[in-house]
């Protein structure tokens, strides 16, 4: 696991009682549409609804698989609150983007797809939200160009679409309180990166087709 210490035992305890939790909350099912990944490096990218998703999507992975797999979020919401940091940076190893300085000593946010890229090249999977913000978990918004530069910078990485359900519905938008519901993780097939003539348009075309083409 790169930019940390082999995990300590309180951060393996920690995430093994998460997983439980995300499972027990959600009941969520995962379905891969592909043979599991061996050392492949891979960008899952999802719709986006709850704050859950990303949570839930590394619990729906196998424990090794997990162990090179990193969420990429918000740092303005993971870092708000002494358990949220915690969790970000000991348990999920999360790439904590700022999109505005979180700390009195910041000067800018930091580079978004430096920081990707740099954990791609050591080894580690990303899992990202390409609409940017938060949907109704209903329909899919037009994709930000993030993942068209993220592919473009890193082409021999492949992509894998993942359809969230009923997320959206768990954890709604602007509520603290957790509703129980049953929900699924289908991860589908892994798309072809950008093509040389390929423009940015046709390709976030192409991803957020192969995402829709997943819901049930």
């Amino acid at each position: 696991m790169s930019d940390t210490v082999k995990q300590s035992l309180d951060s393996r305890v920690a995430a093994s009682f998460l997983v439980r939790l995300c499972r027990l909350l959600t009941g969520v099912r995962a379905r891969w549409l592909s043979p599991l990944p061996q050392e492949q490096v891979r960008i899952y990218y999802a719709n986006h609804s709850s704050h859950l998703d990303g949570i839930v999507i590394w619990a729906s992975m196998p424990p090794l698989l997990r162990q090179r797999v990193r969420p990429v979020a918000a740092a303005e919401y993971w870092l708000a609150s002494k358990a949220r940091r915690y969790i970000a940076r000991r348990v999920f190893n999360t790439v904590l983007i700022k999109r505005r300085p979180t700390e009195p000593d910041d000067k800018q946010p930091n580079n978004a797809l430096e920081l990707m890229t740099e954990s791609l090249k050591s080894k580690d999977s990303l899992i990202i939200f390409p609409e940017g913000t938060r949907g109704d978990g209903e329909s899919i918004s037009t994709f930000k160009s993030g993942i068209w530069h993220l592919a473009k910078m890193n082409p021999g990485v492949e992509l894998v679409p993942v359809y969230l359900e009923n997320l959206n519905r768990v954890l709604p938008k602007g509520s603290l309180l957790v509703v129980p519901v049953l929900c699924s993780a289908t991860f589908g097939e892994p798309i072809a990166s950008p093509e040389e003539t390929e423009t940015k348009q046709d390709f976030l075309l192409r991803a957020k087709a192969a995402l829709e083409a997943l819901r049930t």
